[in-house]
């Protein structure tokens, strides 16, 4: 009997552990599908109607909303494809360097190794604002303002990235493989290339995912280095419409952020099978 009562009261706590659980993970859920709905809801409604307050059911004025934005002078089409072009641009070169730079750093001995990784810690460390003022200057030296390619060109030597991947690199990598590799006469690179990198698409795939998501929402270097008003990223277009003196058109703000998200939840949706695997296979090491 005594036996049955403890066997009943543990089962009980386990029932309310796991309760407790639910409502958690319900809880963070709500606190991260509320602010997106809200927004696709509000790109539905218009100013008098935003004005008015909150509502989580969408209304009828998603076309007038649109129309709006589009008698503002605003080519959203244009800002798309500007902020698409930079963001895989951004992406591929960003993952490709960082896991070349990191696999040199694992797999190699030189003079300088623990200093350059110190380093990379350092950098990671260090928020990109704090140097916004020198890099403006380096950009304007080698005049490259006013132009993608100062968006671009700095991921090359991304420290976040290069930290990343070493961390998976470590974690992965098998040295025997690459000695087979050398005697059966393939070059360095080539191994990098064809064997390492094949092996590595999981976390490449994790990595692309936060490096696309970073360069689709990045208004403040963009802000700073790009003044043509054609080559406006989505974000700065989005941003333009808060400088209306008269009146501010929420609904047009709204159905031009909710443009905005899309990509990312496409990007999301495709490659997040990814993120488990290479956030899992990054974390242990054999």
């Amino acid at each position: 009997m005594m036996i049955r009562t403890s066997a009943e009261t543990s089962k009980t706590g386990l029932y309310i552990s796991r309760g407790l659980i639910y409502a958690l993970l319900i809880f963070l859920l709500l606190i991260t599908i509320v602010p997106i709905w809200m927004l696709i809801v509000n790109a539905t409604r218009s100013t008098f109607e935003i004005q008015q307050g909150i509502s989580f059911w969408p209304s009828t004025h998603l076309i007038e909303n649109y129309r709006l934005l589009g008698s503002k002078g605003i080519n959203i089409f244009k800002g798309f494809s500007n902020s698409m072009f930079v963001s895989i641009t951004t992406t591929l070169i960003t993952v490709y360097f960082s896991f070349l730079t990191a696999y040199a750093l694992v797999v190699y001995e030189f003079k300088g190794k623990k200093f350059f990784n110190n380093f990379v810690i350092v950098l990671v460390l260090i928020p990109t604002q704090l140097s916004i003022i020198g890099f403006y200057q380096y950009m304007s030296t080698l005049g490259l303002t006013d132009n993608y390619a100062s968006l671009i060109l700095p991921t090359i030597a991304n420290a976040g990235g290069v930290f990343f991947a070493k961390q998976y690199f470590e974690s992965m990598l098998i040295q025997d493989l690459i000695d087979a590799a050398r005697i059966d006469g393939a070059s360095e690179i080539g191994i990098f290339h064809r064997i390492m990198m094949p092996l590595a698409i999981p976390g490449a795939a994790t990595f692309g995912i936060f490096a696309f998501v970073f360069a689709w929402n990045n208004f403040f270097n963009a802000f700073i280095l790009i003044s043509s008003f054609d080559k406006y990223t989505l974000p700065m277009l989005v941003q333009t419409l808060r400088g209306d003196v008269y009146r501010t058109e929420y609904g047009a703000i709204y159905i031009g952020l909710a443009i905005t998200i899309v990509p990312i939840l496409i990007v999301y949706a495709l490659f997040s099978r990814y993120i488990v695997s290479g956030i899992a296979m990054g974390a242990v090491r054999e």
